[in-house]
């Protein structure tokens, strides 16, 4: 079975973020789904648990960021082509995300980033597929052991 990521990402409007990402074509999947919480399916490996606040406060001790002050994370999403890319933020920019300053993209590579509703930050790039060397296949985890 493949790794799955579960990112948790907290909300302020849990209803404005579903319309949010729905604007910009991801799914929920509603087994995952009630008044404090959304499953948003990004790919069969990585989904991203969309969490009132008051929820999200209950799995971890330490305050939420205050995305609006400081950086949490930058979320980076791979897209097909530098169009996909542009769709995708044009998209968002359209829904009600924030731009926020382009990094320099090398030759290979060819990114933009927003904010979402709560001041999360997304990158999304497209990477020349003929730069990326593959990587040699490690051994399991339990081999190691």
């Amino acid at each position: 079975m493949a790794t799955k990521i579960f990112v948790n990402l907290p909300v302020r409007d849990l209803n404005a973020s579903v319309a949010f990402f729905t604007q910009l074509g991801y799914q929920f999947n509603q087994q995952f789904t009630d008044e404090k919480a959304t499953c948003m399916v990004i790919s069969d490996d990585i989904y991203v648990m969309l969490l009132v606040r008051p929820f999200f406060e209950s799995f971890a001790p330490k305050p939420i960021t205050d995305t609006t002050q400081s950086n949490e994370v930058i979320l980076c999403l791979s897209a097909d082509s530098r169009a996909a890319v542009d769709a995708l933020v044009d998209k968002a920019l359209a829904a009600g995300a924030h731009s926020y300053p382009e990094q320099d993209n090398p030759d290979f590579m060819y990114a933009r980033n927003f904010q979402d509703l709560d001041g999360h930050l997304w990158e999304i790039m497209y990477m020349d597929p003929s730069y990326v060397q593959q990587p040699a296949t490690a051994a399991p985890a339990e081999a190691h052991a």
